[in-house]
């Protein structure tokens, strides 16, 4: 069976079978908002291990480093949450 063939066929096929989705925007916003909540929580509480890391380092260079280290990259993911959230919330402005 050719390729123009098969598009004929599917072309007959009946899609009214099909469900719809259901989710409105706000369902989809609430499920964004609750992913980038619980982002952001991830990233206080890894500022927090680092923290943590941080005193129990003693001075150790190595050991402030890696401390040093969970508490930016938590930083960053923390910015990039309400970055994200800000995003998010001037698109669904601009949509509705």
């Amino acid at each position: 069976m050719s390729m123009h063939q098969l598009f004929i066929v599917a072309q007959q096929i009946s899609t009214n079978a099909l469900p719809h989705a259901a989710a409105n925007g706000n369902t989809v916003r609430a499920i964004i908002s609750i992913a980038i909540s619980i982002t952001a929580a991830i990233s206080l509480l890894f500022i927090t291990i680092g923290g943590m890391r941080y005193i129990l380092s003693r001075g150790d260079p190595q050991a402030v480093g890696k401390a040093k280290g969970t508490i930016i990259y938590a930083l960053i993911g923390l910015v990039i949450a309400i970055i994200a959230q800000a995003i998010v919330s001037f698109v669904f402005v601009r949509i509705t």
